[in-house]
């Protein structure tokens, strides 16, 4: 049994660890982290997960939330890897306004109504999933397990989830697909190039995606300053596996094998526009949904030029620090669009509750990107498909509680903004 100064300084040490994560910068807290005891009401839940960093979780089935994997993946994940995965950019406003906006709206509950049968399907054109809780396209995943993408795509094949795909994914989209056995959805990072552009998209139909996802927020440069500070961390020699310059980082990108990209650069499309966008809509017979929508303009022009979805996102804060939330946005694309094609939405969903406030709002599903990360930096597959069953409990549960038993029942009525 550790003695209590022992407890007091595992406590500290975690504790400076939430004060030092992007997810958790409230100033306030960070001044309870250079304090020798605990605060008698800590301002996030999260902090109610084990508090002494030599007691987490020893398996996937003893998470209680997402949030018990978070540190799990940061006591396992090396920390440039990590600070990859956790970081927004600039004051990371954005990424804070993901989370701290879903504080800003309330459910409210309906009584005496049969909930006894609920379901939670979802179809997504013309396919029926099961949950429309989705997984969202990152990078890089076997920085964080050596399974990488493939254990992730195990993960969605065991829970029955919709998978999309990263241009950069660490793992081909064939290899992907096939460990799936189920079609994927393919994001696209354009590229300055149209060429390049042409034969990724030309690559994901091949491997039988039937959906293109066109990153349209990723224009520019961007400081990522928690993941520049926990690499100064990282006593490891980062050049065994990342090698210098564009060309170099996407040499261990396979979804490039076979292109040249010679002559590029950046990967940011600085350059595009909807004339390119129809350019690519007119080469492919995969629907197309525009991620990165922000606004009811856009949300319009995207229906207005026949695009087939959108995604409302701000990339998790990685895009740009504009300090709005998702959730936030996430009417005023639903106006924009006016049901004329389906809306999705990602950024800061942590919770089940989250996921019935943006339906409620008028999304048609939900994509979920880092607590599926730390699934994986913590346990691999069985930390993500953990994670998507605590996500669908959580889920069908808010649904119940709020009297709806079918996804088609979920109604604005359901939500208000404090």
């Amino acid at each position: 049994m550790p003695t209590f100064e022992q407890q007091r300084r595992s406590r500290r040490r975690f504790l400076q660890f939430l004060a030092a994560s992007p997810l958790l910068a409230y100033d306030g807290f960070k001044a309870y982290a250079g304090e020798t005891a605990l605060p008698a009401l800590p301002p996030d839940p999260a902090i109610w997960t084990a508090l002494d960093q030599q007691n987490l979780i020893a398996s996937p089935k003893d998470a209680i939330n997402v949030f018990d994997f978070e540190a799990v993946a940061r006591h396992n994940v090396p920390p440039a890897h990590f600070g990859y995965m956790a970081s927004g950019i600039d004051g990371e406003v954005t990424l804070r306004a993901n989370r701290e906006a879903f504080g800003r709206y309330y459910l409210r509950p309906r009584r005496l109504i049969d909930v006894s049968k609920a379901g939670t399907s979802v179809e997504l054109f013309g396919v029926k999933w099961e949950t429309p809780i989705i997984i969202a396209p990152t990078g890089g995943n076997r920085a964080y397990h050596e399974t990488g993408d493939i254990g992730v795509a195990l993960a969605a094949k065991a829970r029955r989830t919709l998978q999309i795909l990263s241009t950069v994914s660490s793992m081909p989209v064939e290899e992907v697909t096939k460990a799936r056995e189920a079609p994927i959805w393919f994001q696209l990072y354009a590229s300055p190039s149209f060429d390049v552009a042409k034969a990724l998209v030309k690559r994901a139909e091949a491997a039988g995606c039937p959906v293109l996802v066109i990153t349209a927020d990723r224009v520019g440069g961007r400081n990522q300053e928690t993941f520049f500070r926990l690499r100064r961390a990282d006593q490891r020699d980062c050049t065994a596996c990342h090698q210098p310059g564009l060309q170099g980082r996407l040499s261990a990108k396979p979804n490039f094998d076979g292109i040249d990209v010679s002559g590029l650069k950046q990967l940011e499309a600085s350059n595009l526009t909807w004339d390119t966008v129809r350019r690519i809509k007119d080469m492919t017979k995969m629907k197309i949904v525009i991620k990165g929508i922000l606004t009811a303009e856009d949300g319009k022009l995207c229906a207005e030029n026949g695009m087939d979805g959108v995604i409302a996102s701000n990339h998790g804060g990685r895009g740009e620090d504009n300090g709005r939330g998702s959730i936030d946005c996430l009417p005023e694309v639903v106006e924009g669009v006016a049901e004329r094609i389906p809306v999705l939405v990602d950024g800061g969903f942590r919770r089940g509750t989250d996921v019935l406030k943006a339906l409620a709002l008028g999304a048609k599903a939900v994509c979920i990107g880092r607590p599926y990360l730390w699934g994986l930096g913590a346990f691999g597959q069985s930390g993500v498909e953990r994670v998507l069953e605590l996500l669908s409990l959580e889920f069908e549960a808010a649904m119940k509680q709020c009297g709806v038993t079918s996804l088609k029942d979920i109604h604005p009525s359901l939500v208000r903004k404090v």
